[in-house]
């Protein structure tokens, strides 16, 4: 059936909802092509102790798709969607398998991968992370899983489980995007996580928004109650860094300390001397 003079069906939308369509139904597909290929990377970003800036504490692995063009993929366009199907679980496998090869390679590496709750129950995911845990004893303990908390929150006893199942191996957890609108505190308590991420919505320009500065103590309060590490995500400038630093955050990221990039920091030139 054609469309004249630009109108669609009633109640189905207008064009422009359907080239909307129309292009995130093609985004997907090549997205889905990449990942069968396996065209991903990692993109790496610092994490810096509050106490010692010059020096990462460990590096937050961003996956980063890569269509047949050689172009990386913005994650905005395709991730909302793939999040909630298959696709998502098997980006979280291409992640999880291009992190833990980084942690085989480079004995020294301490790294947080992203997840989704949802990729606990995915057997590929799963089995990817149990054979990549078993050939390197020191995998685990250099390992950080990072959970957002909106997928936390919705499959709350699955992650529960898992959690303490792989904290017993000594995989560390983090709980990112903490304080973005999903958390339930009786959730919280019961979790244990080792890290939390505090959102960058509460962080960008803390130093000048006193509501901001209220919001993220109370968030600092809470994780220390529950003796939980807090990292300031997406710190921009000095003046931020300066006033979390002053306020006791634990750990600080964001592109005042180091943007996220594709080339391994720690095989840079000078890199060997810094660690």
């Amino acid at each position: 059936m054609r469309f004249e003079d630009g109108q669609a069906p009633a109640g189905q939308g207008s064009p422009l909802d359907f080239a909307v369509d129309h292009q995130t139904r093609l985004t997907m597909a090549t997205v889905r092509r990449a990942v069968e290929r396996g065209d991903g990377v990692l993109a790496f970003q610092p994490i810096v102790q509050a106490s010692r800036t010059d020096r990462p504490a460990f590096h937050e692995g961003l996956i980063r798709i890569i269509d047949e063009t050689g172009r990386i993929i913005p994650l905005r366009d395709f991730m909302p969607v793939a999040e909630l199907g298959e696709l998502g679980r098997q980006i979280d496998c291409l992640a999880l398998a291009l992190g833990l090869r980084a942690l085989a390679e480079e004995p020294g590496l301490r790294l947080s991968i992203n997840m989704s709750a949802r990729s606990i129950g995915y057997p590929d995911w799963l089995r990817t992370l149990r054979r990549g845990v078993a050939e390197d004893k020191t995998v685990a303990e250099r390992l950080i899983l990072e959970i957002t908390e909106s997928s936390a929150m919705g499959l709350p006893e699955q992650v529960r489980q898992f959690m303490r199942e792989l904290q017993q191996a000594g995989v560390s957890f983090a709980l990112d995007d903490f304080g973005a609108g999903y958390t339930s505190f009786r959730y919280l308590r019961d979790f244990s996580f080792d890290l939390i991420k505090i959102d960058g919505q509460f962080i960008r320009e803390i130093a000048e928004h006193p509501d901001n500065q209220v919001l993220t103590r109370a968030l600092m309060s809470i994780a220390s109650h529950f003796d939980m590490f807090t990292v300031a995500e997406q710190v921009e400038t000095a003046d931020d860094a300066a006033f979390l630093i002053q306020l006791g955050i634990d750990c600080l990221q964001g592109f005042y300390f180091g943007a996220p990039t594709i080339s391994p920091p720690w095989q840079a030139p000078n890199a060997a001397a810094q660690r």
